[in-house]
């Protein structure tokens, strides 16, 4: 524990953030044509270098979360990105969730996918120099949602995350992300998220 205790403390580091660099290659293709960059993985590539090698970027950020295409890829001077982070400062980590899935029963919410393959995965992230992890659950707010039920299977797959995440030696970031999407108010985006924090 004292390794994760570590790693943890220093992704909390006073006056640094972490960057979330693990944009799906459909999500950064949407950012890409507003500046009529195509999509292809070169261009990704090259875009996270110029991210990763900024000038005293470790003085800033803590951590950076990978894509698994990103974790795989070399700067332009043979370096891993990882290896590129890490001479910075710069602890990398790796998104593992797998986007969401319909929650079974439930017209309008959703549960996050990964679990399965998430012990095998795992190791070889490890061996590629990941230092923790990020899981993502979708909390969205409407007529009646969010469920018990939504809330619940959300719980369960974060913890299970978390655990294997631990038993690798690596640190999971846990995101119960409630959205802010919705014609609803402020003040029930805060309700339900203060009470979904008491659960």
């Amino acid at each position: 524990m004292s390794e994760l205790n570590q790693t943890a403390q220093q992704m909390v580091e006073i006056s640094k953030g972490i960057l979330a660099a693990d944009e799906s290659t459909p999500t950064i293709g949407k950012r890409f044509a507003k500046i009529n960059v195509e999509n292809i993985e070169e261009n990704r590539r090259a875009y996270r270098e110029l991210l990763f090698t900024a000038p005293n970027i470790g003085e800033y950020i803590s951590g950076v979360i990978l894509y698994d295409e990103t974790i795989r890829q070399r700067a332009s001077d043979g370096n891993t990105f990882v290896t590129v982070l890490e001479k910075q400062g710069v602890l990398p980590g790796i998104k593992v969730d797998e986007g969401t899935e319909a929650l079974v029963g439930s017209l309008n919410e959703v549960v996050t996918k990964g679990l399965d393959g998430l012990p095998k995965r795992l190791p070889e992230y490890v061996k590629m120099g990941a230092k923790f992890c990020k899981w993502r659950a979708v909390i969205k707010i409407g007529d009646g949602i969010p469920t018990d039920k939504c809330v619940q299977i959300n719980a369960e797959r974060l913890a299970k995350y978390a655990k294997l995440c631990q038993e690798n030696n690596l640190v999971p970031i846990v995101e119960p992300e409630v959205l802010m999407d919705g014609a609803h108010t402020i003040e029930k985006c805060f309700e339900i998220t203060r009470v979904r924090e008491k659960s």
